[in-house]
This record gives C-alpha cells, sequence and structure tokens, in this order.
C-alpha cells in the first residue's frame, strides 16, 4: 500500500502523485460509492497499484476542508483575481469569496488585476481600496508588464495547495499562465457586449508552480454564504475583529445595536463602507435563508 496525493481527476480515473515521486493513474473502490465518498483533488490517498496505469484508491485521509465549487480538498491558500475594469470590480463578490475562505480556514492572496487598463484617476481611487483591503490580506496590483509583487508573495510560500479563484474573465489562466508560460493554459477573450468571459477552464488539476500546487478553477460569479450562523459571520470579519472590543453589548452584531465601536467605525471612515453594505446585505441572506429538512 502507498500513499500519494491526487493530481488530477477525469473521467472516474484520478492521477496520484505518490510519495516515491512516481505519478500512478487509480481507480475509486466501489466501497466509496457506498459511503457516498467521492476522492477530490488534493487529497491524500492510500492506494495499491500493480503498476503506474492500473490501481485502486483504498482509503482518503481526513481532510482540513472540501470545496464544491471548484471540487477541490485540503486547500491551504486562495488566490483571488479581481479585475480592476472589464469585468468592473466587485466588492460584494470579493467580500463573498473572503468570507466563503475564511469559513473554510483558507488563507486569500488578493490580486487584482489589469490596472494597465485604468486612467490615472481610476487608478487612484482602485488604488485607495486595495490599500484597504492591504491592512488585512497580502494584496497585490498586476499589469500585463508587473508581476512582481505576486511573485515575491508566492516564493515565500512552500508546499502549500492554492486555488486560483475570480469572476470569469478576470485573467486567471493568464496570470498563471505569465507566472510559468509552460503551463499553456486555454485563456478566453472577453465578450465585452456581455461583459462575460467565456468559459474556459475545464477540469480541476494540480499544477506544480514553483514549490507549490495550484489549481485553475473555472470563473465563480456568486457565493451562499447560508451554512453559518448570524452569530458566525461578523467572526470572518477581520476588520470588524479588530474594532469589536469597543462595543458596549458582547456578541454584537452590529447592526441595531446602540454604541457599536464597528458602525462607529464606518461612520469615521476606517472601515470602508462598501465592506459594511456588503455585510448587512449578507446578514439579510443568512436570516432568510429557508431551513433545510433531513
Amino acid at each position: 500500500m502507498v500513499k500519494g496525493q491526487i493530481m488530477q481527476s477525469l473521467s472516474g480515473y484520478y492521477d496520484i502523485l505518490a510519495q516515491d515521486g512516481l505519478e500512478y493513474r487509480t481507480r475509486a473502490r466501489g466501497n466509496f460509492r457506498a459511503k457516498k465518498q467521492a476522492p477530490l483533488v488534493g487529497d491524500w490517498v492510500d492506494f495499491k497499484a500493480q503498476n503506474q496505469q492500473e490501481g485502486y484508491i483504498l482509503k482518503i485521509y481526513p481532510r482540513k476542508n472540501t470545496l464544491v465549487r471548484p471540487p477541490v480538498a485540503n486547500v491551504d491558500t486562495a488566490l483571488v483575481v479581481s479585475a480592476c475594469v472589464e469585468p468592473n470590480f466587485s466588492s460584494n463578490l470579493l467580500d463573498r469569496q473572503l468570507v466563503m475562505l475564511a469559513i473554510n480556514d483558507i488563507e486569500p492572496i488578493l490580486c487584482f488585476s489589469k490596472a494597465d487598463l485604468l486612467n490615472a484617476k481610476e487608478l487612484k481611487e482602485m488604488q485607495a481600496i486595495i490599500d484597504y483591503y492591504q491592512k488585512y490580506y497580502a494584496c497585490c496590483l498586476t499589469t500585463q508588464a508587473n508581476l512582481v509583487d505576486l511573485e515575491e508573495i508566492l516564493a515565500k510560500r512552500q508546499d502549500e495547495v492554492m486555488i486560483v479563484m475570480g469572476q470569469t474573465g478576470a485573467g486567471k489562466s493568464t496570470l498563471l499562465n505569465r507566472i510559468k508560460p509552460t503551463l499553456q493554459l486555454e485563456t478566453g477573450e472577453i465578450s465585452k457586449a456581455l461583459s462575460r468571459g467565456k468559459h474556459t477552464t475545464r477540469k480541476v488539476t494540480l499544477l506544480k508552480v514553483g514549490d507549490n500546487l495550484i489549481a485553475d478553477t473555472p470563473g465563480f460569479s456568486s457565493f451562499d454564504i447560508l451554512e453559518i450562523q448570524k452569530e458566525e459571520l461578523p467572526l470572518y470579519y477581520p476588520d470588524f475583529v479588530a474594532y469589536q472590543s469597543g462595543c458596549k453589548f458582547r456578541g454584537c452584531l452590529h447592526i441595531n445595536e446602540p454604541k457599536c465601536a464597528v458602525k462607529e467605525a464606518v461612520l469615521a471612515g476606517e472601515i470602508l463602507q462598501s465592506r459594511y453594505d456588503n455585510y448587512l446585505q449578507f446578514q439579510e441572506m443568512i436570516a432568510n435563508k429557508r431551513p433545510r429538512y433531513k
């Protein structure tokens, strides 16, 4: 029996990089279906193989986390790509992604792409937004000519499983191709008429980039933040956590409570108004969720 990590899944086959440095093509035993359990890219597994083309997965090790879209397990870091323009920057989508990542204990790196398409006024406005997020998250601003900041951030990380995520058309595959040109990932042209990108990334594969494994994943359009309680949501906002000790009431939700330090910080311009507005929308979504019956 050999231990390894799943690098790719395709049509019921799983390519595993074993601890001996070799890659094996395997299938999952039928008992996984009976347990309603399916191997995922990123899983650590035990398997048996007669050769590198014929093997069977016998055991899946406990996961640090599991993502459904994309179907990846044991993710350490997410490279969150947000276009400054084409498509237009969406603070709501970014904040949804940040909450989802915090829930799954995944560290975000925020990459703001297509900065070279902004004029001087737009760049100044965008830089103010980036400066705010940079207080709480690792951030970089990329252009067609400059990836230095991103490369420096990635160079400091070792043996991590990363995902690349962001709105369709933000330039995720283009970014990875520039970091490692030999990947030659397929990219799509932006449809300016629809302000939507052509979907080009069709499978999830862990790619060796530097000392890390990175999955290039399909574009994300939305996230549902419905699996948590209303009391949990503010804990996933590091900027809110920084002020909440000043709130009069313990467990303050920062909505209608008096003497709320978070609301005061918003009024003082210390917390972005868009962050707070998005937070209120997410709280409303959680409050209006329908109960699930098993």
